[in-house]
């Protein structure tokens, strides 16, 4: 089975309100515009035994992850502990990542005019931003070189969409290229009212079963400012196997006489 792609977003801000989620919507956008689509996302609060299980989920999915936040170095960033202990491996200081910090401080102390002093107790404890799972890769990070880290195919950027989505894509671009499609995932849907979901089942079942790399979607409403109680209904996936997936449709819809509306394409 091929690879999904999972999201996981760690926060406490973001499931009490204080910051919306911005991370989901890119990673779709990013992953469509190389013919990919998101097939989980996860949200955990900073509770270190609630990240570790999903970090443990998310290593032995197989799947490819993004986790974003809490790879920080203050006390409600607990990622890059929590995967060690999701993999039972030690912590350990990054050649990479130190020389990387180290030259971030430096960046740092000049632009503000006064001297780089690397034992001062401060920026000891920014290395602890490098420190990741022993046998971890780098993502380096272009905004302000702290780097994000690997393990297999789980990859862990900050939480700041400045830094996250740059890494993100290079990540994608660097490893995954040969998953890309040449053409993104096509859609067609039409406005059906008057009909039960349970009626068309047997359709979309036909459907899917006759039109490998098409998926049929049922998105049921009952108070659409514009069409009131309707579903609709409609096929995504191959733009090539799209249309004839979606006259088999259309046809199906015909013979159970449902009235139909307007046809959306995106």
């Amino acid at each position: 089975m091929t690879r999904a792609f999972g999201l996981i977003v760690v926060g406490d801000e973001i499931l009490s309100g204080k910051r919306v989620d911005k991370h989901m919507p890119k990673v779709i956008e990013l992953l469509a515009a190389r013919g990919l689509q998101l097939g989980w996302a996860e949200y955990v609060g900073d509770v270190p035994a609630r990240i570790t299980a999903a970090l443990g989920r998310a290593f032995a999915s197989g799947d490819i992850v993004f986790s974003t936040g809490g790879i920080g170095a203050t006390p409600d960033d607990h990622t890059r502990q929590c995967a060690a202990q999701a993999l039972r491996l030690p912590l350990e200081l990054h050649p990479e990542a130190e020389l990387l910090i180290r030259e971030r401080m430096q960046d740092t102390a000049r632009e503000q005019g006064i001297a780089y002093e690397p034992d001062r107790p401060d920026n000891i404890h920014r290395l602890n931003m490098g420190v990741f799972p022993q046998g971890a890769t780098i993502i380096r990070n272009p905004y302000n070189k702290i780097p994000g880290f690997s393990i297999d195919h789980v990859h862990f950027v900050p939480g700041f969409p400045v830094m996250a989505w740059p890494m993100i894509e290079s990540v994608l671009d660097s490893r995954y290229a040969h998953m890309f499609t040449s053409g993104q995932a096509a859609e067609k849907s039409v406005i059906v009212f008057g009909a039960m979901e349970a009626t068309l089942t047997p359709l979309m079942e036909a459907i899917e079963a006759a039109h490998a790399g098409i998926k049929v979607f049922s998105l049921p409403s009952v108070d659409h400012p514009e069409y009131g109680r309707h579903i609709e209904l409609g096929v995504k996936g191959d733009p090539v196997r799209l249309e004839a997936a979606y006259a088999q449709l259309i046809e199906g819809l015909h013979a159970y006489d449902a009235k139909l509306g307007p046809e959306l394409v995106r």
